[in-house]
């Protein structure tokens, strides 16, 4: 899938933050990685992160900002997926050695690869992924953790619930 505009092929960003992180941040750390990648802000599909950091105002005011869903996914989900940079450090405090490598991999789905690996800020880190398969890949793509999302806009969602039972592509093979 195409992001909008000719934004370049989807994206999405996995973040993790400090407590009381600012939006604009968060906002700042998304918008170098997406230059990096060479992709415009149009291109990002959401924002992905730990269960824990669902409801920090500067996460929801990151996906605020560029208009798109904030997804959290449970740590033991989180530290299933397999990293290129785990932190014992992160591990110790959320209960995954990975949360924005590992976020942005489960939300783009099956296959998906990092486009930026980890970037860290003062107080939040963020890489990108993008889905295997992006031309089939869109709002009815659901991986664990966003059931529910094809149930409403996407405009209108801000957290999707994280389902504790995997699901399968409805799309099918």
């Amino acid at each position: 899938m195409t992001g909008a505009r000719g934004a370049g092929p989807v994206v999405v960003a996995g973040v993790g933050a400090r407590r009381g992180v600012a939006a604009a941040e968060v906002v700042e750390l998304i918008g170098a990685a997406l230059a990096a990648a060479g992709r415009r802000p149009a291109a990002l599909a959401g924002l992905a992160t730990v269960v824990g950091k669902a409801a920090e105002p500067g996460l929801l005011g990151a996906a605020r900002h560029f208009g798109v869903p904030l997804w959290p996914f449970p740590a033991a989900a989180l530290a299933a997926v397999g990293v290129p940079a785990p932190s014992g450090v992160v591990r110790a405090a959320v209960g995954t050695p990975s949360v924005a490598e590992a976020a942005a991999l489960l939300a783009a789905g099956p296959g998906a690869a990092l486009v930026v690996g980890k970037r860290v800020s003062a107080a939040a880190t963020c890489a990108l992924a993008a889905p295997a398969d992006p031309d089939s890949w869109g709002a009815a793509s659901l991986t664990p953790g966003t059931t529910g999302a094809a149930d409403a806009p996407a405009a209108a969602v801000d957290i999707v619930v994280p389902s504790s039972d995997p699901i399968s592509d409805p799309l099918g093979p």
